[in-house]
């Protein structure tokens, strides 16, 4: 059965979605922008131009704490119900899912006391500016010291993630029950109640990355984390409830095994799994599931939505769901989504001590000429981008949050971009035959590793 909207007058909820901050405490205004390093706008200020700006930078830069803070003081500051009308309109949140990528890009110089102090730095303010608002984390891969070394739950001692998991589930224990934190200290990952009829799972999406040289030994499953997905998910079912999924790196940047068992458990889940909310990329994308047998059906979405960093060269944006709410019969499922900016441009050239003007980039619906936001609206949007310029063009312009970059996007690029869409599943190219224009497919994945910015 696929969702359908809510009646009228049905409640409605806003979920706040952040994801990849990258706190640089290093970062200097007025510093270097353009570097020989990985990351820049760090060092001592200089004069003129290419220097870093107050707010950020069109760069390789990532961000100081002072712009997340101002991002986090101009939220709506009160807490909404998922069952309530206080949940309509722009008075609240009902809850916030937080993604990770917490510390900055500066991966050769990072301790573990530099990835502890990022956590517990971002984790008080959000606590501090959020208020009671709960908030739901995954982990991302910048966590870890090495970057992307999170070894399996049965690697003990000091090679072990245990003094990461271990902090997490200190600074988050406000947030999460005890069983949560149980399993959070144990694999990074989780499952709770966000409001009567909904449970999340926090999934640790660093047991699928290609970049973690720990899945070596077993890519298949290697904690387990699969296997207890199952279990989670078969439960909801027998008790009615649906179930948001949120994790760090989306599925289709996953190991090939690993996500092709991923997207066999969605197909076989997809009454109950009512959304999933990724990532990493740092650009605005979506990643489609079809069904198993003929690849035409869609029935569920990846929603990767835009980082709060601005690395490379973007603008610092957010993410905000509107799905529905508590009632009987809801089908939790995203009805709509906005994105908001901060346009650097505008926020650095305002007179000191001025607070930057954050604005809505564009709502989902609105902009796309979505009837809802469900999975046939989106797979029906890569069907008409095919052969309607504009609307492509417009979808360019909002996955790199305004910013594009100064090459436009022909042919090539376009299938390849296309192709993503349409790729719930790594290395798949039978889900790109039916799209125009074709390219072979080791050129479209060529084409998206030249994309990856993380």
């Amino acid at each position: 059965r696929p969702p359908t909207p809510p009646p009228p007058g049905a409640p409605t909820a806003r979920i706040l979605f952040l994801t990849d901050l990258h706190w640089d405490r290093q970062y200097v205004p007025g510093s270097a922008a353009a570097c020989p390093d990985p990351l820049c706008c760090r060092g001592a200020p200089r004069d003129g131009p290419g220097a870093a700006g107050f707010w950020g930078t069109y760069s390789k830069c990532d961000l100081p704490l002072h712009t997340i803070d101002a991002l986090l003081a101009q939220l709506p500051n009160t807490t909404a119900h998922a069952g309530n009308d206080t949940a309509n309109g722009t008075s609240g949140f009902a809850a916030a899912y937080w993604t990770g990528d917490i510390p900055a890009h500066d991966v050769w110089q990072q301790s573990r006391g530099d990835q502890l102090r990022a956590l517990r730095t971002v984790t008080a303010l959000l606590r501090a500016r959020l208020g009671g608002l709960r908030v739901f984390p995954a982990v991302g891969n910048h966590e870890a010291t090495p970057v992307n070394a999170f070894p399996p739950p049965y690697v003990r001692g000091n090679r072990s993630a245990a003094w990461l998991y271990d902090a997490m589930a200190e600074a988050w224990q406000d947030w999460l029950p005890p069983a949560a934190l149980h399993t959070l200290r144990a694999g990074g990952f989780y499952t709770a109640q966000v409001w009567p009829g909904l449970r999340l799972v926090s999934l640790n999406m660093n047991f699928c990355s290609q970049a973690n040289f720990w899945l070596l030994i077993n890519a298949t499953d290697p904690a387990g984390q699969l296997q207890w997905l199952m279990g989670v998910l078969a439960d909801a079912e027998r008790d009615g409830e649906k179930v948001h999924i949120i994790g760090h790196i989306p599925p289709a940047h996953c190991l090939r095994s690993w996500s092709w068992n991923y997207y066999r458990i969605i197909n076989r889940f997809e009454g109950t799994v009512a959304a999933q909310f990724f990532g990493h990329t740092h650009l605005d994308e979506f990643e489609l599931f079809y069904d198993e047998e003929t690849l035409s059906r869609p029935v569920s979405i990846a929603f990767v939505a835009p980082s709060v960093t601005t690395y490379i060269n973007l603008n610092p944006g957010y993410r905000v769901y509107e799905v529905a709410g508590s009632y009987p019969g809801s089908s939790h499922a995203v009805l709509d989504h906005e994105t908001f900016i901060l346009n650097l441009t505008e926020a650095n050239a305002a007179p000191p001590g001025t607070p930057p003007r954050w604005q809505r980039l564009y709502s989902a619906r609105e902009a796309y000429g979505l009837p809802t936001a469900f999975p046939a609206d989106w797979d029906l949007l890569v069907r008409r981008m095919q052969d309607d310029e504009q609307l492509f063009q417009r979808f360019w312009f909002h996955l790199h949050k305004g910013h594009p970059p100064r090459e436009p996007c022909g042919g090539p690029c376009k299938a390849a971009l296309l192709c993503a869409l349409r790729s719930g599943r790594a290395a798949d190219p039978a889900l790109c035959r039916p799209l125009r224009p074709t390219l072979p497919f080791p050129r479209v994945q060529e084409l998206w590793q030249q994309r990856r910015l993380c």
